[in-house]
């Protein structure tokens, strides 16, 4: 029967272990996708939610200019705002200056996203 030589023998398992090593690493580049894919799906949907909510406001705005006879009736205290998860308005006049606040609360977070937008109204 033949033997090993000793430097063999001295070598035995290092591939093995070179192999998880590779996996380990592999590993952590996948979990850091995944990780990044996560973050990038939660900014995009983010940034959806803020476009809709500075159109919205914007509408709201449009509105007022086309009636800006009638700031006073455009106050609304809170309304519910369809489209934005949890959404809601406020429009406050003070004299020609009008304010209106647009707030959405994504389902899971426990802060409100708010945007605010303030304009003047000449009549």
């Amino acid at each position: 029967m033949k033997t090993l030589p000793t430097k063999l023998k001295a070598q035995g398992g290092a591939l093995l272990i070179e192999a998880m090593i590779a996996i380990l690493i592999f590993s952590f580049g996948v979990l850091a996708i995944v990780g990044m894919q996560a973050t990038s799906l939660r900014q995009t949907t983010d940034a959806k939610y803020r476009l809709d909510a500075s159109f919205m406001a914007n509408q709201i705005l449009g509105e007022m200019w086309v009636k800006k006879s009638a700031l006073s009736t455009f106050v609304v205290n809170r309304a519910a705002l369809p489209g934005l998860p949890n959404g809601f308005k406020t429009v406050a006049v003070a004299g020609d200056v009008v304010t209106v606040t647009i707030f959405w609360h994504l389902p899971g977070e426990t802060v409100d996203h708010v945007y605010t937008t303030i304009t003047q109204i000449k009549s």
